[in-house]
């Protein structure tokens, strides 16, 4: 028989009780995966796709399950400057589908099926990523609505378009956009869709009413598909609708290899630094249950190369610190592991974040997390030195989980009363997860921390 990891039996465990409390959800528990954008932009093609996969694949024992062909799988040429050269590639009914010569196996109308089909054996789930809409030249051909009386031209809301994407006009609120949209996943799921991300929905326009749609459309479906919204920020106002359709919604917006970016009142907050993620996080801290999961979007770490989705093809700007304390912070606050480096091209460093046993079983079995307490005057905030986070696992052996971190740029040293942690003012004594040392029971907790590094305690 096949060895089974431990971390494989906890989060099975995990997912077990997680869908009991949410039964209904395809995401019981943060996702965790990889996605092409932060690598490949829009020119992934099958062959790196398939690679990528199959690094993905020996990491699986981990908890790593979806892969994700981001934005342009329906291009002929992604690396043309406008949408028309683009040359996107739909079916006869309008349904975007992949271009040949980027994926060959979608050849004799199989569409993504024969790569799914790969995906599934090798352990994973597989996912695609969408721009909400119809696109322009569907609706000028006036292409039929598969299994309806309705054509493109009665779908399409054609006021309705992606401020930042010009390719398609937003769907109508009415019985033919519904048609559309249930066209769309119908096909999607025949080919074994697991996750599908869907952009310029969730904020820079905020389409509750496409969100809804689509989701009436995977339900109809009947295949468990998890529904992430894109891009961010999505408004706190809007947590409740979101949680009831989706399983995933970006509260930023795109998340780039940056410490901080200075945005000035009013501004567009693209790119949204690491530093900026601490405050957002726990103003989204009370919305995280089983099955919705506030997304602080993918982890910009290790190679970002051939062609990343901004800038210019690199090695992550993060320090290994830096690289440290996103990790943490995004699996101490339970927001969903999508990893964007080319795991082709996975160092070291960044593959033992990823295999790190205890930290994503922390992600995965968290069944409370929240911010530690800050001054209460925002000046005073602003410039404090350290940010903390508290977690606590569920099962019958519950551990609890002290995160420090530094946001000042300078080396910090502190002692830390156990009381700010909402512990008793008694001695403690915790393990030192990243570090692998035990540290004896004492009246605080000392810490020194490099520039933007962190700590991660488990009380013992």
């Amino acid at each position: 028989m096949p060895r089974v990891s431990p971390l494989a039996v906890t989060l099975l465990a995990a997912l077990y009780f997680a869908a009991s409390a949410h039964a209904q959800s395809p995401a019981p528990t943060p996702p965790m995966g990889w996605n092409s954008w932060d690598a490949y932009g829009l020119t992934i093609d099958e062959a790196d796709y398939r690679a990528n996969t199959t690094v993905l694949a020996g990491l699986r024992q981990y908890g790593w399950a979806y892969s994700v062909i981001d934005e342009g799988w329906y291009m002929q040429d992604p690396f043309a400057p406008t949408v028309p050269a683009h040359k996107y590639v739909w079916d006869a009914n309008g349904i975007l589908i992949p271009a040949l010569n980027r994926f060959p196996s979608a050849a004799n109308n199989q569409g993504f099926k024969p790569i799914a089909d790969w995906v599934h054996a090798q352990g994973l789930k597989f996912g695609i990523h969408i721009i909400r809409g119809i696109p322009r030249q569907v609706v000028d051909l006036n292409l039929p609505i598969a299994g309806s009386s309705f054509h493109a031209k009665d779908a399409a809301d054609l006021a309705a378009t992606c401020p930042w994407d010009e390719g398609n006009y937003g769907i109508a609120d009415n019985a033919a956009g519904q048609a559309y949209y249930d066209s769309m996943l119908r096909l999607y799921a025949s080919w074994g869709l697991d996750f599908i991300k869907v952009d310029c929905i969730s904020d820079h326009p905020y389409r509750p009413t496409e969100i809804r749609q689509i989701a009436e459309a995977i339900r109809k479906t009947g295949r468990p598909i998890v529904l992430s919204l894109s891009p961010g920020p999505t408004q706190l106002a809007h947590a409740a609708e979101v949680a009831k359709y989706a399983q995933m919604w970006r509260i930023t917006n795109d998340h780039w290899d940056l410490w901080h970016v200075d945005h000035k009142p009013g501004q567009d907050e693209f790119p949204f630094g690491l530093s900026e993620a601490f405050d957002r996080l726990a103003a989204w801290s009370p919305y995280v249950k089983p099955g919705s999961w506030p997304d602080d979007d993918m982890l910009p770490e290790g190679v970002l190369a051939p062609h990343p989705g901004w800038g210019q093809p690199r090695t992550s700007r993060y320090t290994p610190d830096e690289q440290r304390t996103e990790f943490t912070l995004w699996a101490i606050s339970r927001s969903p592991l999508i990893m964007g480096a080319n795991l082709t091209r996975l160092d070291p460093f960044t593959r033992s974040l990823m295999s790190n046993e205890e930290v994503l079983r922390l992600n995965q079995t968290a069944v409370e997390s929240h911010p530690g307490e800050l001054p209460a005057n925002p000046a005073a905030r602003q410039s404090y030195p350290q940010r903390y986070w508290i977690a606590r696992t569920g099962g019958p052996h519950p551990r609890t989980y002290i995160a420090v971190f530094n946001l000042a740029d300078a080396p910090t040293k502190a002692d830390l009363p156990w009381m700010i942690f909402h512990l008793a003012n008694t001695p403690h004594a915790v393990y030192n997860v990243w570090d692998q040392k035990h540290i004896p029971a004492a009246s605080s907790l000392s810490v020194e921390l490099p520039t933007h590094g962190c700590a991660l305690f488990r009380l013992e």
